[in-house]
């Protein structure tokens, strides 16, 4: 365990916490140049216990970031690999993958929740708390993924049938949905060891399994979907099949890093908790309100969606080709926050007092609002060069791109406060406070309002996507008040 307790003596102090807002400004610029020319590089500090500098946060972030990206983009190649077949095969993929994309969305929530359990764990620099979190989120895994895999042999068909528009595609999508079943499998465990990467600060090990994975998949599903070099031609399950492969040879190589730096955590004695029962007793109390706003988040978008293509076809156009923008152009901001809620959990895990928790967050924070400042540029440009990006849109649905702009230039702003404080919450090991305030959000909020918007008033679609803006405005009190309470500062989230 040397390797641990190397990497937890040697983080450094950060400034004083929570300034106002005008020394906020003064210090932010100071701060980004700081933890670019750090590099990755972490200090210390003689007369306080050791915090995140905001150099080593950055080599949190930008891997979560990369990570994310490759894996939208994973989704993407697929498409594009498939859209040769034509224009059913990409309804069969799609519909197959609406199932297979439901079931991993849950395995990631759970691996989000273990990864915060590791974190925790590796704060408190103790081999029992990290292989108990392990085994804890193995178990959870493997359970949800038969059981998903189960519902799949008994509905899966049926709800295909339901909605593919001729037997063909159902054809297809059952093809495709039961090979995709291996990915899930695969992933089961391969999530898991990223979580137990990311949560011990790894973040980089998950990012290089993608480096290899992508190559794989599309590789093999270029083969097998037009049968080249003397392959079946396979057509839309060559996707799936490409895809359960690169999962596979992911797993390996997590696997193999995890053997070879961690491994020794499994010969670790005893538990946490005591007794292993209890233990996953309190994973899955951590757990479950996680997985569950994600389902519910899940269902929300998709019924927004479905109230979207009521719309006229410039306007569902328009947001079609926006949201995935808005998804994308987001991630960094997302895996800023993702980077800050893993140190908070091992700086919880170790214990440190409430003033140098201040301290950290506080210059997580500043560097928060810079990326979101960059979101917003992003945002700007797509807006202003949309008819060049899209040189096939019509008039008017470039006329609606550039509508959406002043809330894009918002948005980014509370969107990237509020993950600040939902990641440092569940750090805490307050999950369930976040479910609520997203349930508050979505279905006390966006979804009705968008129904009444766009079914009753038919207001134009530049205020159907401002409701984007107005729901984080409406978490914003609820997570702020929460977080400024100072409930989480305390959170015993090892107290074995």
């Amino acid at each position: 365990m040397q390797a641990f307790k190397l990497q937890i003596a040697n983080f450094s102090p950060v400034k004083p916490a929570f300034a106002v807002a005008s020394q906020q400004l003064k210090t932010s610029i100071p701060d980004i140049i700081s933890f670019l020319n750090s590099g990755f590089i972490l200090s210390s500090h003689p007369q306080q216990t050791g915090t995140f500098s905001t150099g080593a946060l950055f080599g949190l972030a930008w891997p979560l970031g990369l990570k994310t990206i490759m894996l939208q983009g994973i989704i993407v190649i697929d498409a594009l690999l498939v859209a040769p077949l034509g224009e059913a095969a990409l309804a069969a993929m799609g519909l197959a993958g609406a199932i297979g994309g439901l079931l991993m969305g849950v395995l990631f929530s759970f691996s989000t929740a273990t990864q915060i359990r590791v974190a925790q764990a590796f704060g408190a620099a103790g081999p029992v708390a990290l292989k108990t979190s392990l085994y804890c989120g193995l178990l959870i895994n493997v359970i949800a993924t038969i059981l998903g895999i189960c519902l799949v042999f008994v509905f899966g068909d049926r709800i295909i049938d339901g909605f593919a528009h001729t037997p063909w595609i159902a054809e297809q999508a059952s093809r495709y949905l039961h090979v995709f079943l291996w990915v899930a499998a695969f992933e089961a465990v391969g999530q898991c060891l990223a979580s137990h990467f990311n949560g011990c600060g790894k973040t980089r090990i998950p990012f290089y399994s993608y480096l290899i994975a992508v190559p794989i998949n599309i590789g093999v599903s270029l083969v097998l979907i037009h049968g080249l070099y003397g392959f079946p031609e396979l057509g839309v399950m060559g996707a799936a099949v490409g895809s359960a492969t690169s999962s596979g040879a992911r797993l390996m190589f997590m696997g193999w890093r995890f053997f070879i730096e961690d491994g020794e955590i499994l010969t670790a004695k005893g538990w946490s908790k005591q007794t292993f029962a209890l233990a996953l007793r309190r994973h899955w109390a951590f757990s479950l309100p996680i997985a569950g706003t994600f389902i519910s988040t899940s269902i929300g978008n998709q019924t927004c969606v479905l109230i979207y293509a009521t719309l006229s076809v410039n306007e569902f156009a328009a947001m079609t080709l926006m949201l995935p923008w808005v998804q994308t152009a987001g991630v960094f901001g997302m895996a800023w926050a993702q980077a800050t809620g893993i140190a908070v959990a091992q700086l919880l895990g170790r214990s440190l007092g409430e003033n140098a928790l201040d301290e950290f967050l506080s210059r997580a924070w500043r560097a928060a609002f810079w990326a979101a400042g960059v979101v917003a540029l992003a945002y700007l440009l797509l807006c202003l060069f949309s008819g060049k990006i899209y040189s096939n849109l019509e008039p008017e649905t470039t006329a609606i791109l550039l509508t959406f702009l002043p809330v894009l230039l918002v948005l980014p702003f509370p969107k990237g406060s509020n993950a600040i404080c939902g990641q440092t919450l569940r750090a805490s090991g307050d999950t369930l406070t976040v479910m609520n305030i997203f349930i508050i959000g979505q279905w006390g909020f966006k979804v009705p309002v968008t129904a009444l918007l766009v079914l009753v008033f038919d207001v134009h679609v530049a205020w159907v996507l401002s409701l984007l803006l107005f729901e984080e405005l409406v978490k914003f009190p609820l997570f702020h008040k929460r977080l400024w309470r100072g409930d989480w500062k305390r959170a015993a989230v090892f107290d074995d």
